[in-house]
């Protein structure tokens, strides 16, 4: 038969023709019909396994009776290694890439991650006679010098007493470019200037360029949490000796992007001459710190221009400009908000207004001027930076420090912002935090190691209010709180709860070094994102993270979890499948332990 468009744009049949075309459409139809039942009864039977793998698992406990979803059935892959010069890969921030970016306001040192094909499907090898990290408490002042082997960081700081290598060990005595008492002393004095770090109202901080981090592990004996922040370079690879100390950290850089947090949520922030040009660029630094700085909160700044009248000289410039610099940061501050707190000596201390007050008084033509409501204050994922004050919602004003519990009473008050959340309430908090007592029971069991000085850093990979961290909140273990940046925005609620954590896409790598975790815990990662990222890649970037002989705690659906497993052999990981504490079919435990190897002579990339 012989068709042509007609002028209507529909099909004609050629009129000499049309005896022969009755029967065929007849055919054509009943093809059509029987085509239509098919994919009915696909796309039903379709449309009704993914409605359970979309359930959320922590919410609903199946029966044991309940027939489980059929598996998924991936084949084993053996990954081969990478070579030895990628022992310290960053795919994100990779200096390899560096030069394919600007380096104005230091854009390069930003997350630029690889596109898909360059991606690596290799295990991350450890440096050569890399040992088990020494366990914490001891972690804080030492460690071992071939797990993060940098001489040049001893040659560079060795006049300022970050650390010194002695035999094996790198030893950090607690000194800094400010610390010339040493950390606690200084410290001490932080304390005696802001006494709410005393009292449990300051628990949440950060600080930016930390250096080896002994601001930060300094202050977790004293009930502060902090997330220490610093870029990846070339040499010094400060976040990595704070991770393998046992300290909370984090690769980030204040550029051009806003940093992976939302706003309103430290308690404090901290600079000790991190060379971050707080009066350049219209201040848009110190924007970003007022965004993620709760009201009531503090900033802290050590170092030039502060006490620029005795200390100008060591600074190579003159009292005039530093003058100038003061005087510049000062007023920047007040049009931000900011009022003089308390300063002595080396250490100078503003406070975030804690009301709105301030903001309803700005001048419409001030500089810089109100944000707009076009962009949400908490947006932080590949966002830039605005030059403009992001003032704190009006009606949450239980979220200014000094309102908030004290800690650890902050821990268990379900805060002001749960209600922003879907479905948020007091009592889903409440029932969140029993749901993960038990939990958190039960995998002790399974996993002897939790609990004891085995394990010290922790990431719960997508947690919705903390409370896997919140039911091991006594063990000698931190958790970094991971929520995804295409998830309900409950990372708010993780600070408010004296908690810390982050933004991030598992469809990328993760802002820090290789073997920094030691235990990665996630629950239902991948029945939440498996239509978005490859599993391969998402366990490829665990082992990465993970320390050899460290720890995947990983709940799913039975339909990942022979999946998983697969991977994880190749990956030389050991796994073993475990029932919930509920004994449910939907679901399993599988705990996944990372083995310790090294490089072999025949590495590939």
């Amino acid at each position: 038969m012989k068709y042509k468009d007609g002028k209507d744009g529909k099909y004609q049949v050629q009129p000499d023709k049309s005896f022969k075309i009755v029967p065929a459409t007849v055919l054509v139809l009943v093809l059509l019909g029987f085509s239509f039942y098919l994919g009915g009864i696909f796309c039903s039977e379709k449309n009704r396994l993914e409605d359970k793998l979309v359930q959320d698992v922590s919410k609903t406990v199946s029966s044991p009776k309940e027939p489980a979803v059929n598996p998924l059935q991936i084949k084993s892959v053996a990954f081969p290694e990478c070579s030895a010069d990628y022992q310290d890969y960053t795919p994100c921030t990779d200096p390899r890439r560096w030069r394919k970016y600007g380096s104005h306001r230091l854009t390069f040192l930003e997350r630029h991650c690889p596109p898909m094909l360059e991606r690596k499907q290799c295990l991350v090898p450890p440096p050569d006679g890399y040992k088990p990290p020494i366990r914490w408490p001891k972690s804080r002042d030492q460690c071992w010098y071939r797990n993060v082997p940098y001489n040049w960081i001893n040659k560079q700081k060795s006049n300022q007493n970050w650390l010194r290598k002695e035999g094996e060990k790198f030893l950090f005595p607690g000194g800094g470019t400010m610390f010339a008492r040493g950390v606690g002393a200084y410290v001490d004095l932080m304390q005696d200037l802001i006494p709410g770090m005393k009292d449990g109202t300051v628990r949440t901080a950060i600080d930016t360029g930390c250096g080896v981090a002994s601001w930060g592990g300094d202050l977790l004996d004293r009930g502060v949490l902090t997330v220490s922040l610093a870029p990846r370079d070339n040499h010094e690879a400060q976040v990595q000796f704070a991770l393998e100390r046992g300290i909370p950290a984090i690769l980030g850089v204040i550029s051009t992007q806003r940093l992976p947090f939302p706003s309103n949520s430290f308690d404090m922030a901290h600079c000790s001459r991190c060379l971050i040009p707080w009066t350049e660029f219209g201040g848009i630094y110190l924007l970003e710190v007022h965004r993620i700085l709760r009201p009531g909160g503090f900033w802290v700044l050590s170092g030039p221009p502060v006490n620029y009248e005795n200390r100008w000289r060591g600074w190579n410039t003159t009292v005039e400009e530093q003058k100038s610099d003061y005087d510049k940061l000062q007023d920047l501050l007040v049009s931000m908000c900011f009022k003089m707190y308390a300063k002595k000596d080396d250490i100078a201390v503003w406070q975030k207004s804690s009301d709105n007050s301030c903001y309803n008084n700005l001048a419409q033509d001030a500089y810089p001027p109100k944000c707009d409501d076009s962009l949400e204050p908490d947006s932080a994922w590949y966002t830039p930076l605005r030059p403009c004050v992001v003032v704190p919602k009006p009606e949450l004003k239980k979220s200014a420090l000094g309102s908030l519990p004290k800690w650890p009473q902050r821990l268990q008050v379900a805060p002001e912002r749960i209600s922003n959340i879907p479905g948020g309430s007091a009592s889903a908090l409440k029932h969140d935090d029993s749901k993960w007592k038990v939990r958190a029971k039960h995998y002790k069991k399974l996993l002897p190691a939790l609990g004891t000085d085995e394990i010290r850093n922790v990431m719960d990979m997508n947690t919705v209010y903390g409370g896997f961290a919140a039911a091991v909140i006594n063990d000698p273990l931190w958790v970094m709180n991971v929520v995804s940046s295409y998830a309900a925005n409950t990372l708010p609620v993780v600070y408010d709860r004296g908690l810390i954590g982050t933004y991030h896409d598992w469809c990328e790598a993760f802002s820090t070094y290789p073997r920094t975790y030691d235990l990665l815990h996630l629950d239902g990662l991948f029945t939440a994102e498996s239509h978005r990222c490859d599993m391969k890649y998402v366990l490829l970037e665990m082992d990465r993270v993970l320390r050899p002989k460290g720890y995947a705690l990983i709940r799913e659906s039975s339909y990942f979890v022979d999946a998983i497993t697969n991977i994880a052999k190749g990956l030389r990981w050991s796994c073993r499948k475990e029932d919930t504490e509920y004994g449910a079919t939907k679901e399993k435990v599988l705990i996944c332990q990372k083995k310790l190897w090294y490089s072999s002579n025949n590495s590939s990339r």
